[in-house]
Order: structure tokens, then sequence, then C-alpha cells
């Protein structure tokens, strides 16, 4: 019976990723489309840009410091439910925006939103570890990119819908079509099958033998180090996201024309685009490679090529030619960390509580968060190039951590996981033989 329903699993697998994509686009608008509303909310109830804002901050708190709760949702009850709990909530969040006449309004719909936001994220992500534990750093990081390819879909509809029929009208129209969609997809999705059939290719990484419950994953230094590491990487790389435009005036190549490929465009318009393509491409590519090579080895390379676009901003961002290629090529290799750090969580503490504990590590993201407000204030008293440089030396420690601690210690842990593994296999064989003795 168990191979009779191996085709349908198999296959099943791309429609789980398929779906996990598209959700994940529904819910990119709620942090990559914000700054379309800034200004004509501003422009309504003149509440100030950063009183404004600071609504954007509570989303990103509240969506990622909540996806562990969610996540342990998704391994106890499984996917749908989460699902469509999300669904409701990204919908109601941005009807609330469309209706809101006070920043309290305001601010409750952020936390509406962090919390949908974090029950779709979580979900899409954890599950697409469970699916693929063979090609976790490619399915994370398809899954991730669709965060991004969401925004750059519909940002124009939005923009177009702001300026013909109002901020409201958008938020109310948008909000309600991105619920529905991620509440009919929530239909589709569901988590695997105790049996599948096997993958064409198998992967050669070393993957733990026990499944650690979140309790566990938090009691073990490794992950801690994985915490690390990653709130070394994201903070350079969100410090670097916030203040993209200030940085680019402060060089004074923001309105500079540059020309690549045929293409002419103002330095800072070019770089954030660039930026988009390269972030959304980065997350499935080096995803593919650590599948290939590791985890370590990819962080090693990905952190080691962070460091050194960051030292050419550093020397040479007054270029604007500069500035757009290195910032471009710095965000395609910050983007991985949605999708490496997630496998590396997989194949470390097992696939049964991947979501939970992929959960736990994203909250790095919000750990990394509260510190790009200290980039402001390092750039007032020593400029721009001082929080490259910071960034940069964040990146080569965590590329040499990746490399000379990570990569070992990883595998004397996983090396002891197959032997407890054995250990509680013939512990379980010897009371099955001892309770048929009696």
């Amino acid at each position: 019976m168990a191979q009779a329903a191996q085709p349908a699993s198999e296959s099943q697998r791309w429609v789980q990723l398929i779906c996990g994509v598209v959700c994940m686009a529904m819910i990119a608008n709620l942090q990559y489309g914000w700054t379309l509303f800034v200004d004509p909310i501003e422009a309504k109830h003149q509440w100030g840009r950063a009183a404004i804002q600071l609504a954007f901050t509570i989303f990103v708190l509240t969506e990622t410091w909540l996806v562990p709760v969610e996540a342990w949702f998704v391994d106890r009850y499984g996917p749908r439910v989460v699902l469509m709990f999300g669904a409701v909530m990204i919908a109601l969040a941005w009807s609330l925006n469309s209706i809101a006449s006070s920043l309290f309004v305001l601010y409750a719909a952020s936390v509406v939103a962090g919390i949908g936001a974090g029950a779709v994220y979580g979900t899409c992500v954890g599950n697409a570890l469970k699916w693929f534990p063979h090609n976790r750093g490619l399915a994370a990081g398809v899954t991730a990119a669709g965060f991004g390819a969401g925004a750059a879909i519909t940002v124009v509809p939005i923009a177009q819908m702001i300026a013909s029929h109002g901020y409201e009208t958008a938020f109310l129209t948008f909000g309600i079509g991105q619920g529905v969609v991620v509440f009919v997809l929530s239909f589709f999705i569901r988590k695997p099958p105790a049996v599948m059939a096997p993958p064409k290719k198998v992967s050669r990484l070393p993957q733990s033998k026990i499944s650690y419950a979140p309790r566990q994953t938090l009691s073990k230094p490794i992950f801690w180090l994985l915490y690390a590491m990653f709130v070394m990487v994201a903070s350079g790389g969100l410090m670097a996201a916030a203040q993209i435009a200030p940085i680019a005036h402060d060089f004074k190549v923001a309105d500079v024309p540059v020309t690549l490929l045929g293409v002419q465009m103002a330095a800072l318009t070019f770089a954030i685009s660039l930026d988009r393509v390269f972030d959304g491409f980065g997350r499935p590519f080096f995803g593919w490679v650590s599948d290939n090579i590791g985890r370590e080895n990819t962080m090693f390379i990905a952190f080691a090529v962070a460091a050194g676009s960051l030292a050419m901003l550093v020397y040479q961002g007054q270029n604007p030619y500069v500035f757009v290629i290195f910032s471009a090529l710095f965000f395609g290799v910050f983007g991985e960390i949605y999708s490496l750090f997630p496998a590396t969580c997989g194949d470390t503490f097992g696939s049964k509580f991947a979501a939970t504990n992929a959960g736990m590590l994203y909250t790095a993201k919000g750990t990394a968060a509260l510190l790009v407000p200290l980039a402001s204030l390092i750039a007032v008293r020593y400029g721009w190039s001082a929080v490259f440089a910071i960034a940069m030396t964040l990146n080569i420690v965590a590329a040499f951590l990746a490399m000379f601690v990570l990569k070992p210690w990883r595998s004397r842990f996983l090396a002891r996981s197959a032997v407890e593994a054995e250990a509680e296999e013939r512990n379980a064989a010897a009371w099955k033989a001892s309770e048929a003795a009696h």
C-alpha cells in the first residue's frame, strides 16, 4: 500500500513547494510594499514619518519573534490550519489599515500583520524543509525567494491603485485579495506522509538521525552558534537595506546616471532594482550550491564575497558604478541566509520539528533588526564607511566561524546523533523482544 502511494508523494513535493512560493508572494507586500503607503498616509493625517514608520518596526518584530509559536502549531496540528489563520490575519491587517484614523489602529494593524505574515512564513519554510529533506537548501531558497518575487510582481499595480483610487482602496483590495489566495491554497498544503518516494538524487550531506524537540534544540550550544552567526550576517544586511537611499545621497551618487548593459538609470534607482533581483536570485542559487558542496563551505564563500563587496563600498563607494555593482553583489550573497540557515538547522536537528526549530532560528532576524538603529548613530559620528567596515568585519568573523568552528563541531554533533539513534533502535528492539517473550 505504501508503495502505491509513493509516486503521488514524489509529485506532491513540487505541488507543496509551488503552493508555498505563492503563499510567500502574497505576504511580501506587508514588508516590501509598505514604503508605498508612507507618504500618502502622512499627506492625509500628518502624523509624521517617524511615527508612521514605527508601524513597520512593530511589524518586523512581531513577524519574526512569533514565528516559533506559529511553527509549533504547524508541527503539532499540520500546516493547513495555521495557513488559514494567517490568511485571515493578513486580510484583516490591511483592512484595518484602510480605515485607520489613529496611530493606535495603525500599530494594532501592524501587530495583526506580523502575526499573519509569521504564520505564513513559518509554515511555508518549515513545510519545504520537511518535504525536501535531501534538497533542503534549494527548497528553502526557492520558498524564501517567493517573499521577494511577490513584491516585484505587485508593487506597480499597488502604486497605480494608490495614485488612482487612494491608499485606502489599495490596502483593502490587495489585503483581501492576498488573504483569499492564501486561504484557498491552504486546502492544498499538507504535511508530508510517513513514507515518500525516494528523491531522484540522494543528498550526500550529513543529516541528524534524531529529530530534536524545540526544548532539546535550545539546549544545544551549536544552535546558539548558528544564532550568533545569523545575527552577525543579518545585521549588516539589514543596516544596508534600511539605509541604502541616505547612503547614496551622502556618497553623492544617488542621481548620477549609470549605464550598464545598455540600460541607463540614476545610480540609486539602478542599485535598488539590481539589489532586489540579486537578492531574490541568490536565495535559491546558494541553497542549491549548499546542497552540492555543503552548508559551511557555501557560507564561507558567501560571507567572504559579502565582506569583499563591503570593502569595495568602503574604499570606492563614491564611484557610482562601484556603488551599483557591489551593492547588488552584496545583496546577492546576503539573501542566502534565508536558505542556508533554515537548511542547516533542518540537517542538524531533524525533520519532525523542523518548522519550530527553523522558526526559533529565524528570530535572529528580529534580534538583528534591533541593531539597525545603531547604524544611523555610527554614521552621524564616523560616516557610512564605518558602518560598512563593521558589517564587513562581522561577515569575515562569520565566514571563519562557519569553516573552522561550525563545520567540525557539526560533524561531531551529527556523528554522536547517529550513535544515539542506533542505541535507541537497539533498545527498542530489545524491548519488543522482551514483550514478545512474555
